[in-house]
């Protein structure tokens, strides 16, 4: 791993994610970013920060806040709601399984009749993915979750949005998919997933046995790129200074 002027600690695993998961709200604008999970909220913060300094915080609640925590405005749940149906919002949800075409699963391993496991429900996913901007975090990249086929479709995937028509595809938009060994997008003819960089320590062999599906792989695959000495100050000192973020990915 690399060093920078901010620190003599190497770059770690889960600072590569930080900063992949950033990059998914580079240039969105004054939008209401919505991390779910503790690597994509450190990213968002990071993104505001530095490269996206209009996105809109909140604090969980009912407030629009900045970095400090202060108040900036008010954020009741009827107008989230309104942001979120206008597309104004670009949310970075978790999944417990994703295919190649994005369509993810957070509600049920197995049969719906049946299931074998119990997970959080449908929630919010299909509303987010027909409405505004959606990306995904997966702290653990395995065939488990990179999977051929969901189980049961709760954000839609490109597919489902293409054969739906028009109604449903206007306002579908995935972004990214960040995972613990490196970043993937949907830039492909028809909408699948491709690997977009690997981390570095990673290699493309290990993606692909981690994943049940075959991914668009170009010749050259780049490195995720690295933090600036600026962006790992932050993370380090201000953001993360406890280093929270290595609870969820270990180097």
């Amino acid at each position: 791993m690399t060093t920078t002027t901010a620190t003599t600690a190497p770059v770690t695993r889960s600072e590569y994610c930080v900063v992949a998961c950033a990059e998914a709200w580079r240039g969105n604008g004054e939008i209401l970013a919505s991390p779910m999970g503790l690597i994509p909220s450190v990213g968002a913060r990071l993104a505001r920060y530095t490269f996206s300094p209009d996105l809109l915080m909140t604090d969980g609640e009912a407030m629009l806040v900045g970095l400090d925590g202060t108040v900036e405005g008010w954020l009741p749940y009827r107008r989230h709601l309104t942001m979120a149906a206008g597309g104004r919002r670009h949310v970075m949800m978790g999944a417990s399984q994703i295919d190649r075409f994005g369509n993810q699963n957070i509600s049920c391993i197995g049969d719906w009749e049946r299931p074998r496991r119990q997970l959080l429900g449908v929630r919010g996913a299909p509303v987010n993915t027909l409405n505004n901007q959606v990306s995904y975090w997966v702290p653990k990249h395995s065939p488990r979750v990179f999977v051929e086929k969901v189980d049961m479709v709760c954000g839609v995937g490109n597919d489902r949005a293409a054969a739906a028509g028009p109604s449903a595809g206007r306002f579908h938009r995935l972004g990214r998919v960040v995972s613990d060994l490196g970043v993937f997008d949907f830039a492909t003819p028809d909408g699948s997933m491709r690997l977009a960089s690997v981390h570095p320590g990673v290699t493309v062999e290990e993606i692909r046995e981690a994943t049940a599906f075959a991914l668009a792989i170009g010749d050259d695959v780049p490195f995720t790129r690295e933090p600036t000495a600026e962006e790992l100050r932050l993370i380090r000192e201000v953001i993360d200074p406890d280093g929270t973020r290595d609870r969820e990915v270990r180097q």
